[in-house]
């Protein structure tokens, strides 16, 4: 998706497979021994869950500055996620499939974002991501 069409962090393609990634996370995790419930299971999820969370806070912030700073966490919540399946495949938890594909694509896609977005002027629009770029 063009930035300049994106109204809410809603239109955020990166928010959208992040999403899908998150929900495919928990079905995931659901089939984890139940004594990783509040171990590796609770780690995945919240850090599954963390990147379209700060995506989506940090397009609602007031600033680019303060937005590429909730990618970077973003960016980080998927080198956490990356660790932790990379742990569950060595665990036996899991099998090595496309998931761990997703999150590159995921990380590629938030590295683009930040790029993009470094190159643009800093604004302080009250909200920058329904301003006209």
């Amino acid at each position: 998706m063009d930035v300049k069409t994106v109204r809410t962090h809603k239109d955020l393609d990166v928010w959208k497979k992040a999403m899908d990634l998150a929900a495919q996370i928990y079905s995931l995790t659901a089939r984890f021994p139940k004594e990783e419930l509040y171990g590796l299971t609770s780690q995945i999820r919240r850090s599954a869950i963390s990147i379209p969370s700060n995506s989506a806070e940090g397009a609602a912030r007031h600033s680019k500055k303060e937005f590429i700073q909730f990618l970077h966490i973003a960016s980080g919540s998927v080198a956490e996620l990356e660790t932790q399946l990379l742990l569950a495949v060595r665990m036996g938890f899991i099998s090595r499939d496309g998931l761990l594909q997703q999150v590159e694509e995921v990380r590629k896609m938030l590295l683009g974002l930040l790029r993009s977005l470094k190159k643009k002027p800093i604004t302080h629009h009250p909200s920058l991501i329904t301003a006209p770029l």
